[in-house]
């Protein structure tokens, strides 16, 4: 075919196929005699793989590293691409959602006739970028594709001085309890890992989720559990639509998320949620702030600043903060301290 033929069949224009040649991407034979461009059925198909993923909004130089993996002859790492992709656009969705709200919040508080309506516009219009901040300033400093592979037997090695993995079984199974799932339900697990926590429900026959930002430990929660179905994602975008699941569990994730976060992370799982669905926590916190204070005091004492630095690189929960947002929102809270450091949070929304 040329090029023209080939552009009617996938209903594009030769200008777009030349800037895919111009880029590296295709790269058509040519006539000898004329300098025509010619393309094979191999052509096509590599420039209709091009085309469908420009039409999911993915960037050149991503396609182009989906290209190599097909001509290395690894097809099927084409599909973390596309996951990541779907990521990329629920993150976009999420934040289109927050500058509408944003925008609505204006229209609503507006008044021409007063001239501090300007400074509240300002507010809003500030609110709405530190929390776009917030969500694009979140980076795994902690390497979880690397922990992946030896993740269950680390947190199995009990670890002189700051133990976070204690009452880990019986914290998970404190969760499944709280949360008493029915056979008809459909949950989320935010941070799924290798799917320690959802294996457990699995065990009752309950249908969950899991999504993870980290596509190594979900490939090894695939290859524990290959009926659940996982996406790559995070507390801040989730990557589903709304009022998606009747529960959402968390367990020892929470945690890699400031406090300002955290609160991002609430609303989220809100969204996915039925009306009336269902939180449960599991995560490192601390009472409040106090009780945060002098459990490191006790350490400073004992002389272990590698012990205090441990918790300072990480981002405990202030559990007063959490249950305050709860409680603004009309839910039903209790709670549940496991050992000096772990915490249950289960919520029923109202």
């Amino acid at each position: 075919m040329h090029i023209k033929e080939i552009a009617q069949r996938l209903n594009i224009t030769p200008r777009t196929i030349r800037f895919y040649e111009e880029k590296g991407l295709i790269a058509p034979l040519k006539n000898e005699e004329n300098q025509y461009r010619v393309f094979t059925e191999k052509e096509a198909w590599r420039l209709q793989t091009i085309v469908s993923l420009r039409e999911v909004g993915m960037p050149i130089e991503q396609i182009r590293q989906v290209l190599e993996k097909i001509d290395q002859g690894a097809p099927e790492e084409i599909l973390d691409y596309l996951e990541l992709q779907r990521a990329v656009l629920f993150k976009e969705w999420v934040r289109l959602k927050q500058i509408i709200h944003t925008l609505d919040d204006m229209i609503q508080s507006y008044d021409p006739e007063n001239s501090w309506s300007w400074e509240n516009l300002w507010e809003l219009a500030n609110q709405c970028k530190r929390v776009e901040s917030e969500r694009d300033n979140w980076m795994d400093r902690w390497n979880f594709d690397k922990q992946a592979a030896t993740y269950d037997e680390k947190i199995r090695a009990q670890q002189f001085g700051l133990y976070i993995h204690k009452d880990y079984d019986q914290v998970l199974d404190q969760v499944v309890h709280m949360i008493q799932p029915k056979q008809d339900e459909v949950g989320l697990e935010i941070g799924i890992g290798t799917g320690n926590l959802a294996g457990r429900f699995l065990q009752r026959g309950i249908e969950i989720k899991g999504i993870d930002q980290s596509k190594e430990m979900l490939k090894q929660c695939k290859r524990k559990h290959p009926e659940i179905e996982t996406r790559i994602g995070n507390f801040l975008a989730i990557p589903y639509p709304d009022h998606r699941f009747d529960f959402v569990v968390t367990s020892y994730a929470l945690h890699h998320l400031t406090d300002d976060q955290k609160l991002l992370a609430l609303e989220e799982m809100k969204r996915v949620l039925k009306p009336e669905g269902r939180i449960c926590i599991a995560d490192l916190m601390f009472v409040d702030e106090k009780a945060r204070m002098d459990y490191l005091e006790q350490w400073r004492k004992r002389g272990r600043e590698d012990i205090i630095a441990q918790i300072e690189d990480e981002f405990y929960a202030d559990r007063s903060r959490l249950l305050a947002w709860f409680h603004q929102e009309g839910a039903k809270v209790q709670t549940k301290q496991m050992n000096e450091l772990v915490h249950l949070v289960y919520v029923e929304l109202g």
